[in-house]
């Protein structure tokens, strides 16, 4: 079957309900009808992922049309065997009202709020409170590089690896690109020393919280690999976080704390300009009386 430009293999299209009733469908091509819900081709291209072509593409075609017709049916089913619908309406239309505030709430804050912080507001808000940002857990910085041991390579790697420069650095970053299994260079970034425990097959990470901090040069090896790690700052658990590394951090708690102000204000200003205007109305008396 070919819709819309695209072919669509082995798609068994199953129409239900009565075919004679002229329905407008507002421009889509439908497939599949069961009672007076319609799966429209146009929704179907959507779901499948890009990149899927021939039978794969018809198989999860297949799959979500077989998907969407269970589900029809079955809320048929279920909405002719509900004993009270009016409680179902009740929360949808609860549902409805609180996605549609929540809908403006969010379009206001980000016309009013955006997400425009300032380094200095970052800064201050960092300072005046250290001691949310305290690592959990030990950090370092430096570069990770995995190299098999027939490389001829090994040994320039190992003279450089232990060489804390610029210049060194830079050596090494183009001596491993190609030869080695896999790398890290985290130079200016802080890592959890747990990135590693799967990488590096030793013991000593785990059970020894500062074995990097005293250890900052490191090389094992496996039957196959050769592991270096070269460790050029270490952040223990207890101490305070850099600043770059927890920016993004405070800048989300920056932003979600002038949201939820600004959403109260702009609440507390509706409540008493409907106040002032009368309309709101009370009945505490009627309901005392």
């Amino acid at each position: 079957m070919k819709l819309g430009g695209k072919w669509i293999l082995g798609i068994g299209v199953l129409i239900l309900g009565s075919c004679s009733q002229a329905i407008d469908h507002k421009g889509k091509t439908p497939l599949v009808g069961v009672g007076a819900e319609f799966l429209y081709a146009e929704d179907l291209y959507r779901a499948i992922p890009a990149g899927l072509h021939g039978k794969d593409s018809a198989r999860v075609a297949d799959e979500y049309i077989k998907n969407w017709v269970e589900d029809a049916l079955l809320y048929q089913k279920a909405e002719g065997n509900i004993p009270d619908n009016e409680v179902i309406d009740e929360k949808v239309a609860a549902y409805r009202k609180a996605l549609i505030m929540h809908t403006y709430q969010e379009e206001l804050v980000r016309q009013e709020v955006g997400n425009n912080i300032s380094d200095e507001e970052i800064a201050q808000y960092y300072e005046q409170n250290v001691r949310l940002f305290l690592a959990d857990k030990p950090y370092i910085q430096g570069f990770f590089i995995k190299m098999p041991l027939n490389n001829s390579q090994l040994n320039m790697v190992r003279s450089l690896y232990k060489r804390n420069n610029q210049e060194a650095l830079d050596r090494l970053i183009k001596l491993t690109i190609g030869s080695a299994v896999s790398s890290d260079y985290f130079y200016d970034q802080w890592k959890p020393v747990s990135d590693f425990v799967s990488k590096l097959p030793l013991d000593e990470i785990t059970t020894d919280a500062e074995y990097l901090k005293r250890n900052r040069n490191v090389e094992v090896k496996d039957t196959a690999f050769c592991y270096f790690l070269h460790v050029k700052d270490f952040l223990g658990v207890g101490e305070l976080l850099p600043l770059e590394y927890v920016k993004n951090e405070i800048k989300e708690i920056q932003i979600n704390s002038k949201r939820v102000d600004f959403i109260n204000q702009m609440k507390e200003k509706l409540y008493q300009d409907a106040i002032e205007r009368n309309k709101v109305d009370y009945y505490t008396k009627k309901i005392k009386g």
